[in-house]
């Protein structure tokens, strides 16, 4: 192969890298041409042009390194490869393009692939999903920017394309690209993607702007060159060092200011900016900056309300420059000033003007993760890969449709997340689909750029357990509704069923009464879980009669009375006392609590939860032996007032070990690492386990949370309180279980 076609990248590689890096990239040509030897572009010109094209942008617009040449260069051939090629040929390529230029450079060209398959549709409304899917296929930061680089090239020359692809491609390049690269701050190339992407898209509005500029322009620098001869005599006489350069907005900008103003070319008086660049050391950058400013402003009236001072505190992203607006012949004048240093970094495209021209900033999304890549760009744009934690922690994912219509969803949604967000109907009667047409169940966890196809049956409901593997509000509220809606059909049934039947055993009882005595006796929380019961036959009619007539026969009432005897004969026999183990006077019957529960039948109350060390009685049920509670619980008074025949006592053995649950409730100021704080009191300072943690937004500021805690005794309860109470932040903690 003849590389001397390449001699411009070779010249560019060999005054911008090392010896190594130049035999590497030679190196690349040839193993790219072998590959695209018989490809041409549409003009004829072989295909390998482009990708020397985009190396070119990437080393010289973008000021990325090797890796990022040697990617570009190869891109086309992965591309068409993984299109082109069987499995195990396509493997066979990428096996000796690792072999010989590394698994860097591999990732970034198969990244540089996935995006190229995207088949993107022109639709406004889902500009913002396919962008944020264009970065989610970037893993390796180094990935978007080639991308950018491609697409400048391809803009370039794209009237050697069909004229059927013009529209398309001006159309990614202005609302896909062009806004990755403004987010990056690479204003050069994003406004000269939108130049171009408007010469095709609006040829006649972009040709009456150009010539609009052209006829201006002679006027234009006329009016400069008064404006700063009395300026340059006063920075001359300062002795300063500086250059002066102005800027004319691009003709995409001014577009959109005639349109968003409503106002002809002639309107829009922003129309260019001076830039007042000093040379100076950086200890001198502050004084020099605020002086030329003096200089300017002695000389022409300032606009106090479009003064910005990014000097004395520089953006966020670290863009620093001085800019204020002044009046001179009746026009406004944009003028900036900063050092070589800052107009070096602005230049390079890391000042991100999207934020600071406002453009909205969510949660920890895309346009962060570009945030961070923008900034490494300023710091070591040569180990990019190094230092970056690559991808996007976006949580989302983003999916087809079979037609082309793209999805965004939660990471983890699965194939009936996916239904329902099409459709409630859809996901209502899904049985099941395909993705990347492969047969996939209701499980299915989607992953980025799948291809889903749903498949249904009319007969088909949801079901409970569908709760257990959907993770969008819309699927689990549709779900639950469907839930809510069949069970009170199931109930009104169940409820119909009870009332023929109550009339044909002819019972002294009407079905209310009825349900209220079967809901105590069964131990359900609602009528409706009786009437439910019943619908779905887990509760015979022979059941229900047989304790119905035991309640109107009074057995169960003799019951209660026996259970009453044998607690009175108890306290007659409690003479003697003794003490449990926090020193306090108990019946020498008393019950002992402890962890051998085999010899006794009784359970710790779920109403109070208590633990060991808490001041606690017994209380008998009719069914379910001896429940144990503490003498605070809430239930406590009205089981004392209403069956005090019942209630004995009861206190723990002082031997007694094991894990009890506790759950505090707390109320803290909002702070960042609140649950850290907790988590690490709790965890590492007191060494207890932790069951749950559950905190949400309170009022003014506050949040509010439960946490669950094993603790062996009441003791550690209140070490536990003690100690999330002095965490900075926290106003209240209590036990509530």
């Amino acid at each position: 192969m003849d590389l001397s076609r390449y001699d411009n990248l070779r010249t560019l590689v060999r005054n911008s890298f090392s010896e190594n890096t130049r035999l590497l990239v030679d190196e690349a040509l040839r193993f790219a041409s072998e590959y695209l030897s018989d490809r041409k572009r549409y003009n004829g010109d072989p295909m390998l042009d482009h990708g020397v094209e985009v190396a070119e942008i990437v080393i010289r617009e973008v000021g990325l390194g090797r890796n990022s040449t040697l990617s570009s260069i190869l891109h086309d051939v992965v591309r068409l490869a993984h299109k082109e090629l069987g499995e195990e040929e396509f493997l066979g390529v990428m096996s000796r393009l690792k072999e010989r230029f590394g698994d860097q450079v591999a990732g970034i060209t198969m990244g540089l692939s996935n995006i190229s398959e995207l088949k993107l549709k022109v639709s406004t409304e889902q500009v913002d999903n396919f962008r944020d899917l264009i970065v989610s296929y970037s893993e390796d930061p180094r990935v978007i920017l080639i991308k950018l680089a491609d697409r400048l090239a391809v803009m370039r020359r794209l009237d050697i394309f069909p004229k059927e692809k013009w529209r398309k491609k001006s159309w990614e390049s202005m609302n896909l690209y062009a806004q990755i690269a403004h987010k990056l701050g690479l204003y050069g190339i994003k406004s000269e993607l939108e130049d171009i992407a408007l010469k095709y898209l609006e040829p006649k509005e972009y040709e009456h702007i150009v010539a609009k500029l052209e006829e201006s322009a002679d006027e234009r620098r006329a009016f400069i060159a008064r404006f700063l001869v009395p300026v340059k005599e006063r920075l001359d006489a300062l002795g300063l060092k500086y250059h002066i350069k102005s800027r004319t907005k691009s003709v995409f900008s001014i577009r959109t200011k005639m349109h968003k103003q409503k106002v002809p070319f002639e309107g829009v008086y922003d129309i260019f900016a001076l830039r007042i660049i000093i040379d100076c050391p950086r200890e001198d950058e502050k004084r020099l900056c605020w002086t030329v400013y003096s200089v300017v402003t002695d000389f022409y009236t300032p606009n106090p309300t479009r003064m910005r001072d990014w000097v004395s505190i520089p953006k966020s992203n670290g863009y620093e420059s001085l800019h204020t607006t002044v009046s001179a012949e009746g026009r406004w004048v944009e003028v900036q000033i900063r050092s070589e240093r800052m107009d070096e970094v602005a230049e390079r495209g890391i000042a991100a003007h999207w934020r600071y021209k406002g453009v909205g900033q969510g949660a920890k999304t895309s346009e962060q993760w570009l945030s961070r890549l923008r900034e490494m760009l300023e710091e070591t744009p040569q180990s990019l890969a190094m230092r970056f934690d690559a991808k996007p922690a976006t949580g989302e994912i983003f999916v087809f449709t079979p037609n082309g219509d793209l999805r965004k969803l939660p990471e983890g949604a699965t194939l009936l997340d996916f239904a329902f967000d099409i459709h409630t109907g859809l996901g209502s009667n899904c049985t099941g689909g395909k993705v990347n047409n492969r047969p996939a169940t209701l499980r299915e966890v989607l992953h980025n750029g799948d291809i889903v196809e749903i498949q249904t049956q009319k007969n088909q409901v949801p079901k409970a357990d569908w709760l257990s593997f959907v993770i969008t509000a819309k699927a689990r509220g549709k779900i639950r509704q469907f839930l809510r809606e069949d069970e009170a059909k199931h109930a009104r049934m169940g409820r119909e069923e009870l009332e023929r039947k109550l009339k044909n055993w002819k019972m002294p009882l009407t079905i209310d009464e009825a349900v209220g005595y079967l809901v105590k006796f069964l131990k359900v929380q609602r009528g409706m879980d009786i009437y439910m019961l019943i619908s779905e036959g887990k509760l015979e009619f022979a059941t229900i009669k047989e304790i119905l007539q035991r309640h109107l026969s009074g057995e169960e009432d003799e019951q209660r009375r026996l259970a009453a005897q044998a607690q009175e004969r108890q306290k007659e026999q409690a003479k003697n006392a003794r003490e449990d183990e926090a020193g306090h006077a108990v019946p020498q019957d008393a019950l002992i609590i402890d962890d051998d529960i085999s010899k006794l039948q009784y359970k710790l109350a779920k109403c109070c939860n208590p633990i060991k060390g808490d001041d606690i009685f017994g209380f008998v049920t009719i069914n379910s032996g001896i429940t144990i509670h503490r003498k605070d619980c809430p239930n406590a008074r009205r089981m004392r007032e209403k069956y005090a025949y019942r209630v004995i006592d009861a206190c723990w053995r002082s031997s007694v070990e094991g894990a009890f649950c506790i759950t505090l409730k707390f109320v803290a100021v909002a702070t960042t690492g609140m649950a850290n704080n907790i988590t690490e009191v709790i965890s590492h300072d007191l060494k207890l386990g932790i069951r749950e943690l559950m905190i949400q937004p309170a009022k003014d500021g506050r949040i509010e949370g439960r946490v669950s805690v094993e603790v062996p005794g009441i003791s550690t309860v209140d070490m536990l309180i003690h100690s999330i109470s002095r965490i900075r932040g926290v106003q209240t903690v209590r036990r509530i279980k």
